[in-house]
């Protein structure tokens, strides 16, 4: 039906709106950029009115909107004839969240450290500090380079796009934080912390049997760290939450939804709402 399109049967703005669940702005916004035309338009009033037909691909792009998708993708996902060319845009745009969330948790570790005075605001930086000659490989050097290593790891999980040589790096530099960890005396808590890193960095990268093995060496150290009272009330939920997402990617979906569901239990444990609420957003990203 084209835009000068006998008006019987055709729902006005406002109606088709309020069905398609998208604003009446951005519907008008929709049609400017070519994205979502009315089937019809008033030459004198300018008036726009729509078929029922396009409510489908409205409500398609309402929820893709709420899913956060660009509007150019949109465009080329509501024009993509094959499922899975679909399924590869959106799984473009699934790596990108992915992303955003891996800086959020790097956020709230480093926020974290800095309130608790674990870590001076103003101070040398680890990655400055790091080189083995200088600090002698004591227990303070592999600390300041568990630090550093950790750190860096994460702003190689915030890329969306990775170099094959940037892959490697993010693996050994993550396997390196935990040595240096575990080489300074660091705590069951500072183990479990390392193991959640490789985990994570396994399973971003669809690897899942070492996203598993590191995953469940994460669960036990946090389990044990939590039964001496060392542990942040979040970290066993942490813990539940890479096991899960490890076992997601193995592909044991049973698996990963029994886990899912102890972790959220395990956030009942958690004071801190705005903890509480990124490990739970962390939960929502487990590609179950």
């Amino acid at each position: 039906m084209t835009r000068d399109a006998p008006s019987r049967e055709l729902l006005p703005i406002g109606r088709f709106a309020r069905l398609s669940g998208l604003s009446i702005g951005a519907l008008r916004h929709y049609d400017e950029l070519g994205l979502l035309q009315p089937a019809a338009v008033d030459p004198e009033t300018g008036y726009r009115r729509y078929a029922p037909v396009q409510l489908a691909d409205a409500r398609a792009i309402a929820r893709l909107r709420d899913l956060e998708v660009p509007l150019d993708e949109i465009r080329e996902l509501l024009g993509a004839d094959d499922a899975a060319g679909r399924r590869r845009r959106l799984a473009t745009h699934r790596t990108r969240v992915e992303a955003r969330v891996n800086r959020l948790v790097r956020i709230l570790h480093v926020v974290r450290q800095l309130s608790e005075g674990r870590e001076p605001i103003m101070g040398t930086d680890a990655a400055e500090a790091a080189p083995g000659v200088e600090l002698g490989f004591d227990s303070d050097g592999h600390r300041a380079l568990a630090k550093a290593l950790y750190n860096h790891v994460w702003t190689l999980l915030e890329a969306a796009e990775r170099t094959p040589d940037q892959v490697d790096e993010m693996i050994y530099a993550t396997h390196a934080s935990a040595y240096h960890w575990l080489r300074s005396g660091g705590t069951l808590v500072n183990r479990a912390r390392g193991e959640w890193q490789i985990a994570r960095v396994y399973s971003t990268l669809g690897r899942g049997e070492p996203a598993l093995w590191h995953a469940r060496r994460c669960l036990e150290l946090a389990e044990a760290a939590t039964a001496a009272g060392v542990a942040e009330d979040w970290d066993l939920a942490a813990a539940l939450e890479g096991l899960a997402r490890a076992q997601a990617v193995s592909g044991d979906r049973a698996a990963a939804e029994a886990t899912r569901t102890r972790a959220r239990e395990a956030l009942e444990q958690i004071a801190d709402p705005e903890d509480r609420e990124l490990i739970d957003q962390d939960l929502a990203t487990t590609p179950i």
